[in-house]
């Protein structure tokens, strides 16, 4: 790491303006992971498909959309992040309007797919124009809203798909889950060109294919495509586990490659692993998001479960049951923005610790499985929401703080990869132990769902370790933060 003379910087005064319309966004890409599973007894009923075909309109666009994380950050930082944004925007409205339009089960999946890869490749650039447009205590604050368009859009998918089902009722009200995307979408590719920034000036490489590192982008799709296949094919693992091992070799010969590049030096790599090793922090949180994501992507799914074909809420009831958690996490990610300045990695596990108190009460709460179980989780959710408003936000603040400009797309492309994952993770996992625990005779759903429940607090716990341990290794009186040098870089 050196440490070379401080830059000029001159804040850009359309740049809050630009965060804002970065973020609507990012935020409805994110959006439509979750705010789909609760109209999937409604598309399955409307298109006549199969339950196994319609559970990849989730899987799918879960699947494409982490496939192109990393390669779409750095095509960001290697050719503009507004030519991209304005590219990636575009298609997501463009499939937005087919996947509402979608005629048959196969053209939805198909739609998705392509959906999913649209939004993969907006989340990136959200990071890197953080990284470029602000400095000190404003980019904290940027990240303290990034973190929260993260965690909000998660926790409230369930509530607004259930509103949204609520309002357009009928076989077909499913389909304004996507269309709704559409008016806002051309709101934004309307005001982008306004506010984002122009294109950074591209580095010495004289052509795409001498700047892009197309043997490590090709060597982490395949890895993150064989490790997500048999996670979003539940009833198919037995027959595809052996992919996993397959993703683990792919894993290894994309280090191994990225390290080379970084040695010979004739080219940038994808993902210089030195992010890893001398980015303060960078690999402790990346780590920390993957496994809490496990457990907190996965209770969505299992909690729809839960409430739709355990108690017979409509969607819309389903949606409302879990409001405490989207109200808590509304209430306390804008606040982690600024207290993570202060508290650092503390406030990380305090928010962790939260989580699981509240995912344990609501645990006990709903094992009552009785229609009352909603009223009796509500606190518990609501707590378990503000310990979650504190994990997101901070975290992908402390995470990405001390991460270089030039490699803020790379890097914030390979964080939200390992929350995908981990949300691949989870909801096969916890979906898994619902329906063991759901039982072959009389269904036993007030035990599935809390089975299901304590496996999400188990990974939660698991999180909080990995938060506790960078406390301790910053030592007594150290926040665990990965505050640097405004202008610390690392080296060509």
């Amino acid at each position: 790491m050196t440490q070379p003379a401080a830059e000029e910087y001159q804040p850009d005064p359309r740049r809050w303006g630009a965060l804002w319309i970065t973020l609507t966004a990012g935020f409805m890409g994110l959006l439509d992971v979750s705010i789909v599973a609760v109209a999937l007894p409604s598309m399955e009923r409307s298109l006549g498909g199969s339950a196994a075909g319609v559970q990849w309109v989730v899987s799918g666009y879960a699947l494409t959309f982490g496939l192109v994380l990393v390669a779409a950050g750095r095509l960001g930082d290697a050719w503009g992040r507004r030519r991209m944004f304005l590219l990636s925007m575009a298609g997501f409205v463009l499939t937005s309007a087919l996947c509402g339009a979608a005629p048959s089960l196969a053209w939805l999946v198909v739609g998705r797919l392509v959906q999913g890869m649209a939004a993969g490749m907006i989340g990136p650039q959200n990071s890197g124009l953080i990284q470029d447009l602000f400095r000190g205590p404003e980019r904290g604050r940027a990240f303290g809203m990034f973190g929260a368009s993260v965690g909000l859009s998660t926790a409230v998918g369930p509530v607004l798909g259930g509103v949204l089902l609520g309002i357009f009722s009928g076989p077909d009200g499913w389909r304004w889950i996507f269309f709704v995307n559409v008016p806002i979408g051309i709101v934004v590719l309307a005001l982008a060109p306004r506010l984002l920034p122009g294109p950074a000036a591209i580095g010495a490489a004289s052509s795409p294919r001498q700047r892009l590192d197309l043997l490590g982008t090709a060597l982490l799709g395949a890895g993150v495509l064989a490790i997500m296949l048999p996670l979003l094919e539940p009833d198919r693992f037995g027959e595809l586990w052996w992919l996993l091992v397959v993703a683990i070799a792919l894993f290894v010969g994309f280090v191994r490659w990225e390290a080379r590049l970084v040695r010979v030096g004739d080219r940038a790599p994808l993902l210089d692993m030195r992010l890893l090793t001398e980015t303060p922090g960078y690999a402790s949180g990346a780590a920390l998001g993957m496994t809490y994501f496990v457990g907190f992507s996965g209770i969505w799914m299992v909690l729809a479960l839960f409430f739709q074909s355990g108690l017979g809420f409509s969607p819309l009831y389903s949606g409302l049951a879990v409001t405490p958690f989207a109200v808590g996490s509304a209430i306390s990610a804008f606040a982690g923005g600024s207290l993570v300045v202060r508290w650092g990695r503390r406030l990380t596990v305090f928010g962790l610790v939260g989580v699981a108190v509240g995912l344990v009460g609501a645990a006990f709460a709903l094992a009552d499985g009785t229609t009352h179980a909603a009223w009796l989780a509500a606190v518990p959710l609501l707590v378990a929401g503000i310990g979650g408003g504190l994990v997101i936000t901070p975290n992908i603040t402390l995470t990405l703080d001390a991460v270089p400009v030039r490699m803020a797309g790379a890097a914030g492309g390979a964080l939200q990869t390992g929350q995908r994952i981990g949300s691949a993770v989870g909801t096969a996992l916890l979906a898994g132990v619902y329906y063991s625990a759901l039982g072959a005779g009389p269904p036993r759903p007030g035990t599935a769902v809390f089975a299901a429940m304590l496996c999400a607090v188990l990974f939660v716990l698991v999180a909080c370790g990995i938060g506790g341990y960078e406390l301790l290794r910053a030592g007594p009186g150290g926040r665990g933060t990965t505050r640097r040098a405004e202008h610390e870089v690392i080296t060509e």
